[in-house]
């Protein structure tokens, strides 16, 4: 199996704008994402999709692992899928361009998961255990079958006790139970993203803002993997100020 990693970078973000070339102790962003997922073994290609001449120009310095792609694309899954047409891969994973502290064994764990030939896809996930994560909706929460494969994705709590409300207005009653977070890491394989991509987006992908929910809302699985701790991504001021703290 030919396995390749895809970062997808865009210019715009509403929260912090052009996160992905900010500074980080002499390398941008983007940079440090991409020098993460090199340490990955038994890695065949790390790429970097873009719609941004200026973000081109920047990773050029570092690598020419670069795809120019449509402005057009309504999520990154869009941008990989039309990366990756031309290369010759079976397994692809999707890096956020804005998590400079990714953890090269997680990407390995992801991609052990497509030894098992009912995968199509897969992504990660952490325990919650304090009420400000669980209640805020940029942390987004997933549920899971017996199988480990998601039911639901959501901004919201859930899912939500309804009679044991003391449950989410204590880190302590929290800890007891398992409320998971999502981590926004993906594998497909090549075959299930090139059907992906032509699918419609969905309802509830529309109204969670929740790409992945497409996934499912099409009565297809994705695995989840369990890790032991969440990732620290950069998506406002304060999270870069956070970041600037580990160099």
């Amino acid at each position: 199996m030919k396995k390749v990693i895809v970062i997808p970078a865009r210019l715009d973000s509403s929260r912090l704008p052009k996160k992905v070339l900010l500074d980080l102790k002499g390398k941008t962003v983007i940079q440090r994402v991409y020098e993460q997922c090199l340490k990955v073994k038994n890695i065949d290609g790390v790429y970097i999709a873009t719609d941004s001449p200026e973000i081109e120009g920047v990773c050029r310095s570092f690598t020419n692992h670069i795809i120019l792609t449509k402005s057009t694309h309504q999520s990154g899954t869009d941008r990989i899928g039309e990366a990756v047409a031309g290369i010759d891969c079976d397994i692809v994973v999707n890096v956020q361009g804005d998590e400079p502290f990714i953890d090269p064994n997680l990407i390995e764990e992801l991609v052990h998961s497509f030894e098992d030939d009912q995968v199509s896809m897969a992504s990660a996930m952490s325990k919650i255990e304090n009420i400000k994560d669980l209640q805020d909706p940029n942390v987004v929460k997933v549920v899971v079958d017996s199988q480990n494969n998601s039911i639901y994705f959501s901004r919201a709590p859930i899912p939500f006790p309804r009679d044991h409300q003391e449950i989410i207005h204590s880190n302590e009653e929290l800890k007891k139970h398992n409320f998971f977070r999502h981590i926004g890491i993906y594998g497909y394989r090549k075959d299930f993203l090139a059907k992906y991509i032509k699918m419609d987006q969905s309802n509830l992908e529309k109204l969670e803002k929740l790409e992945q929910l497409r996934v499912i809302e099409n009565g297809f699985k994705i695995k989840m993997i369990e890790v032991a701790s969440c990732l620290i991504g950069i998506d406002t001021q304060e999270d870069y100020e956070e970041a600037l703290k580990k160099y």
